[in-house]
C-alpha cells in the first residue's frame, strides 16, 4: 500500500509557496508554536508531495552539502553541478554577461542564463547588474542564509510562468534558526593570491507567536593576474609548436605608409623606452607584437555585503503576517588591455611625423596611460510581505507583494575623448589650449596631453520588480485512491529595466561602443491551477500511480496572451521502484534590452544579392527571385551600405518550448541506503529569439524558392520601387531560430555505517546527447554536443560531480570529485592544437573537527592536485575556456565558526 511520508502530511509549511506556513490545530491544542510544523511542497508544484513522489527529476543541496563543496557562493556552486553548461559567468567575472560586468548566473543545460528561472522561497528575484538586464545576479544571495537549493531540471511554466524553460532553482532561507552564530574564513591559492575573506553572522530567535531569523555576510574576493598563470597567449607559431603571440596593437604606433614609392610598406614606430623616439622599422610581428596578459586578470576582485531577515508573526489563531528583507552591495571591477587608437590619418608634412610621406597609423595602444578600470558598484533591495493561514479542512491561503529593486553604476577610466584627440593631433588646432598629442613613437606623448583626451566614463541603470500574489490549496475531495489535493492563484507582475549611458557614449565621441539610452516595462497578469489525481493504488503491478496536471494563463500588455500546461505521471512500481515522466509547454518572454534595446538606424556594411543579377554567371535562383521582386535589369548597389535599423524589436513573441522527461528511481532491496537515478530530458525551442545580419537576412531570402523564406517579409526590408535600391533593412532580433537538447541524468547515493561511521557516497552525472541551434529556417545547424564554443562556454557531453563523507561524532571528512569530459574546439580543425580537450578532474578534500557544542573549524583544499586549465585554440585572452575550466589552481582555506 502505498504511504504518504511525514513529510508529506505534515499540518503546516514555512513562509513561500514552495515552502509556506500555517497554523493546524491539533486535539491536544498546544500552542501556535508547537503546531506550526514544516511541510515541504517541493520545487515544480505547488502541490504538497514528498521530493519522492514527484513527477519531476529534482537536485536537492542541503545547507551541509553547501558547507562540504567548499565554494563561498551560490555562483559557484550552481555552476559546478553536472547539468550546467555553456555561459552561465564564470570564476574571473569578467564578461559581460546577461547581467553585466561582474555579474554570476546559473545556465541550466547550456540553454542560456534568461532560460532559467531563479527563486528565493519559491518567489522571483529581481534581475540583476547596471542596468537592464536579463538573469538574476547569484552574488546577490549569500550562501549563509540558505537552508537548502532545490534545482528543478524540467519546465515549469505552467507553475511559476515565463522563463522556467531549462528549469527552475529555488533558494530556500533558513527559518527556524535559534541563537548566535558567526564565523570567518579565509582562503589563498598556493601562489599567495586571489586571497578570499568572508565574514558570516546569523542571529535567530522565536517565542510562541512568531520567529526571526537575521543574517549578515562579508564577503570579498582578491585579484589574481593572467600573467601569474600564463606567461604569455599562445598560438600555433610554427607546425606543432605552440609560442607566445601578442597583440598587432603596438604601443609604439603600427602604420601603413599611403604615399611614394614605398605605398603600403607596414611599418611599426619606437616602442622601446629610451630609444630613438622617432625610429620606425619594418613592421614584424614577430619582433613588434606585445604580451597583454599582464594587464589582465585571470580572477577578477569582487566585494559583497548583504543583510536579510525573515520572520513571521502570528496575528490571529490560524493567520500569520511574515516578511522578508534582503539587500546586497556588489562592488568589482577588472582590468582590460590600454585603449586602442586606430586609423589616425597624418600628412607627409606633419610635424610629429618623420617618414616624409602620408601615413595612416592602424594600431596604436596608449601604453603610457596604463591599463583601463572597470568599476561597478550595485545595490539590490528586496522585500517581500503578506499574509498566510489556515481555513477549515485543511485549506490554506496566502496574499504576498514582492518588491525589488536593483540600481547600478558602471564606471569605466582611462577612456579615450575621440574629438579631443582630432583637436590634439591637429597641427592646426593644437597648441592655442590645447595640448599636442604626439602619439608617434612610446613615450611621446605628454601627461598634459594625456589628462586631455583621457576620461572617465560613468553609466547608470537598474531593474525593478513588483508582483502581488495570491494563492489557495487544499483537498479537494477524497476518492477511493485518494485525496485529490489542488493549487490555484493568480500573481501580477509589473517588470521594468533601464540604463543612462555616460552623455559622451550617447554621443558617439569616446574610444568605445556608443549606447543609446535603454528603458522599458511590461506587464503580466497571469492564473493558475494545479492538481494531482491517484489514479490507482494497492494493485499488484502498482503500489500508487498519480497524474499531475497543471495549466497556467498568462496575459502580457507586450505581446497577448498565452497558455501552458504540464503534465506528469508518477508512478510507485512497489516500495524500492518509482517511474516518472512529464510532459510540458513552457515559454520566455523577450526580455527588456531585447525588446526596447537603443533602437536606431545607421549605414551598415551590407551586400545587396541583386546588385548584378543579370549579369552573366549570377545565380539563377537569386537572379529569378530579383527579377520577381521588381529590381530593374542593370541594377548594381551604390556603395557597401543600407540604411539598418538595429537595437530591441518591440514585436518580438514569446519563445515556445516544449520539454519530455522520463525517469526511474531504484531503492535497491538488497543493499540498504543505497539508490539510483536515471532521467531522460528532451526539450525543443521553437520561435528562439536570436539577432541575423542584415546580410545574411538577404542571401537567405534571394536564395529561397520563389522568395519563399520568412527574412523575405517587408518586415525585415523593402525597396525603392523605381531604382530597385534597398530602402530599409531590419538586424533587429526576430523569433526566427530552433534550439533541441536532449540528454540524460544520472545519480547515485549511498548512506551505510562503516569502520564505526557515518558513511555517504554520492554521484551526479550528465550526458549531453544533443544539442542543436538552427539560427533561422534553410541555415546549417550548428551542433553543440561535445564541443567548446569560442564565447559560450563548453557543451561538453559528459559531466559528473562524486563525493565521499565520513563522519564521527568530533569530526568528519570529505572527499569530492568533478569530472568534465572530453570536447573539441569547435573553431579549430582536427589536428591542431588546442583542437581537443581530453577529461578534466578536480579534487577537493575538507576537513571539519567539532571541539564542542560551539566551535567548529574547518581546513580544505581545492583542486588538490592543482589541476591546469588546458589549452584550448579559440581562446587567446586567457589560453583557455574561463566559463568551464579553473584558473585559481590549488585553494587552501580554513574557517572557524562558534555558535550558541
Amino acid at each position: 500500500m502505498h504511504k504518504l511520508s511525514s513529510v508529506a502530511i505534515a499540518v503546516g509549511f514555512i513562509v513561500a509557496p514552495s515552502s509556506s506556513a500555517f497554523a493546524q490545530e491539533t486535539n491536544t491544542q498546544p500552542d501556535a508554536q508547537e503546531q506550526r510544523v514544516e511541510r515541504i511542497s517541493v520545487t515544480g508544484s505547488r502541490v504538497l508531495r514528498s521530493e519522492a513522489e514527484s513527477a519531476a527529476p529534482i537536485q536537492v543541496f542541503t545547507a551541509e552539502d553547501i558547507e562540504l563543496s567548499g565554494v563561498t557562493s551560490m555562483e559557484l556552486l550552481l555552476q559546478k553541478m553536472s547539468a550546467s553548461a555553456g555561459f552561465g559567468g564564470n570564476q574571473t567575472s569578467a564578461y559581460w554577461v546577461g547581467g553585466g560586468w561582474g555579474t554570476t548566473q546559473v545556465n541550466l543545460r547550456g540553454l542560456g542564463v534568461n532560460r532559467t528561472l531563479v527563486l528565493l522561497n519559491g518567489r522571483r528575484v529581481v534581475n540583476g547588474g547596471t542596468g537592464a538586464n536579463a538573469a538574476v545576479d547569484l552574488n546577490t544571495i549569500p550562501v549563509t542564509m540558505i537552508e537548502r537549493v532545490e534545482v528543478l531540471k524540467d519546465g515549469a511554466s505552467a507553475i511559476y510562468g515565463a522563463d522556467a524553460v531549462a528549469g527552475v532553482v529555488n533558494i530556500i532561507t533558513r527559518k527556524n534558526f535559534e541563537g548566535f552564530m558567526t564565523e570567518a574564513r579565509f582562503a589563498s591559492t598556493d601562489k599567495s593570491d586571489g586571497e578570499e575573506t568572508s565574514v558570516n553572522m546569523m542571529l535567530g530567535t522565536s517565542s510562541d507567536r512568531g520567529r526571526l531569523t537575521t543574517t549578515l555576510s562579508y564577503r570579498s574576493t582578491e585579484a589574481v593576474n593572467m600573467a601569474d598563470r600564463a606567461a604569455c597567449a599562445l598560438a600555433e607559431t610554427s607546425p606543432g609548436q605552440l609560442g607566445c603571440f601578442g597583440s598587432a596593437s603596438t604601443p609604439g604606433g603600427r602604420a601603413v605608409i599611403t604615399s611614394g614609392p614605398e605605398t603600403g610598406r607596414q611599418i611599426n614606430f619606437n616602442q622601446t623606452p629610451g630609444g630613438d623616439p622617432k625610429g620606425y622599422d619594418t613592421y614584424d610581428p614577430a619582433v613588434h607584437n606585445v604580451d597583454f596578459f599582464n594587464m589582465l586578470n585571470a580572477v577578477n576582485p569582487v566585494t559583497t555585503l548583504s543583510f536579510s531577515s525573515f520572520g513571521d508573526y502570528r496575528i490571529g489563531q490560524e493567520t500569520y503576517a511574515f516578511a522578508e528583507v534582503l539587500y546586497n552591495n556588489r562592488r568589482s571591477n577588472q582590468i582590460a588591455t590600454p585603449g586602442t587608437l586606430r586609423n589616425l590619418d597624418y600628412s607627409a608634412d606633419h610635424p610629429h611625423n618623420p617618414v616624409g610621406e602620408d601615413i595612416r597609423i592602424v594600431q596604436r595602444r596608449l601604453e603610457e596611460a596604463g591599463p583601463r578600470h572597470f568599476e561597478q558598484d550595485v545595490n539590490t533591495f528586496r522585500m517581500v510581505t503578506g499574509l498566510n493561514g489556515l481555513w477549515d479542512n485543511n485549506w490554506s491561503w496566502e496574499v504576498a507583494y514582492n518588491f525589488g529593486r536593483t540600481t547600478g553604476n558602471d564606471a569605466a577610466d582611462n577612456i579615450v575623448n575621440l574629438e579631443r584627440l582630432g583637436r590634439a593631433i591637429d597641427p592646426d588646432t593644437c597648441g592655442n589650449g590645447v595640448p599636442c598629442a604626439d602619439l608617434i613613437g612610446l613615450g611621446n606623448i605628454s601627461q598634459e596631453a594625456m589628462d586631455y583626451i583621457l576620461f572617465r566614463i560613468n553609466d547608470y541603470g537598474g531593474n525593478q520588480q513588483r508582483a502581488i500574489t495570491a494563492n489557495i490549496a487544499g483537498d479537494l475531495f477524497e476518492t477511493r485512491n485518494g485525496v485529490i489535493p489542488v493549487a490555484f492563484g493568480v500573481e501580477h507582475r509589473k517588470e521594468s529595466g533601464w540604463r543612462e549611458p555616460d552623455s559622451s557614449v550617447v554621443a558617439g565621441i569616446m574610444n568605445t561602443n556608443r549606447q543609446e539610452p535603454l528603458r522599458g516595462e511590461y506587464t503580466v497578469s497571469e492564473a493558475y491551477v494545479e492538481t494531482s489525481i491517484p489514479l490507482l493504488v494497492d494493485r499488484d503491478f502498482a503500489d500508487y500511480v498519480a497524474l499531475d496536471v497543471a495549466y497556467r494563463y498568462s496575459d502580457y500588455d507586450t505581446f497577448g496572451s498565452d497558455g501552458n500546461y504540464k503534465l506528469g505521471l508518477h508512478w510507485a512500481v512497489n516500495d524500492n521502484l518509482k517511474l516518472r515522466a512529464t510532459q510540458s509547454t513552457a515559454f520566455r518572454v523577450p526580455n527588456i534590452p531585447e525588446l526596447f534595446g537603443g533602437i536606431g538606424e545607421g549605414n551598415l556594411t551590407t551586400s545587396d544579392p541583386c546588385s548584378g543579377w543579370d549579369q552573366p554567371g549570377a545565380n539563377p535562383t537569386v537572379a529569378a527571385n530579383c527579377q520577381a521582386d521588381g529590381v530593374p535589369a542593370g541594377y548594381t548597389q551604390s556603395g557597401s551600405t543600407v540604411l539598418t535599423r538595429t537595437g530591441g524589436n518591440p514585436d518580438l513573441q514569446p519563445e515556445d518550448a516544449n520539454t519530455f522527461t522520463a525517469g526511474v528511481v531504484w531503492d535497491v532491496p538488497y543493499v540498504e541506503g543505497l539508490q539510483f537515478t536515471l532521467d531522460y530530458f528532451d526539450i525543443k525551442i521553437k520561435s528562439a529569439i536570436r539577432g541575423v545580419a542584415g546580410s545574411t537576412k538577404l542571401s537567405a531570402c534571394y536564395n529561397s524558392d520563389n522568395l519563399s523564406h520568412p527574412f523575405c517579409s517587408s518586415d525585415t526590408f523593402t525597396r525603392d520601387p523605381l531604382t530597385g535600391a534597398i530602402n530599409f533593412l531590419s538586424a533587429q532580433p526576430d523569433n526566427v531560430a530552433t534550439e533541441t537538447v536532449s540528454g540524460v541524468d544520472a545519480s547515485m547515493y549511498y548512506r551505510t555505517q562503516m569502520f564505526g561511521l557515518d558513511a555517504r557516497f554520492n554521484v551526479n552525472m550528465t550526458y549531453l546527447d544533443e544539442y542543436t541551434l538552427e539560427p533561422f529556417a534553410g541555415a546549417n545547424p550548428i551542433r553543440y554536443a561535445g564541443k567548446i564554443t569560442g564565447g559560450s562556454g563548453s557543451f561538453a557531453r559528459l559531466r559528473s560531480d562524486a563525493s565521499a563523507t565520513f563522519s564521527a561524532d568530533q569530526w568528519q571528512f570529505h572527499y569530492g570529485v568533478r569530472m568534465i569530459g572530453s570536447a573539441d574546439d569547435i573553431n579549430a580543425s582536427p589536428g591542431d592544437i588546442g583542437a581537443s580537450v581530453s577529461n578534466v578532474f578536480y579534487h577537493n578534500v575538507q576537513g571539519m573537527w567539532f571541539f564542542d557544542e560551539n566551535w567548529t573549524l574547518s581546513a580544505g583544499v581545492n583542486n588538490l592536485f592543482d589541476k591546469k586549465a588546458p589549452f584550448i585554440r579559440s581562446w587567446t585572452d586567457a589560453n583557455t575556456d574561463t566559463m568551464t575550466y579553473d584558473l585559481m589552481g590549488r585553494q587552501l582555506y580554513v574557517k572557524l565558526r562558534y555558535q550558541f
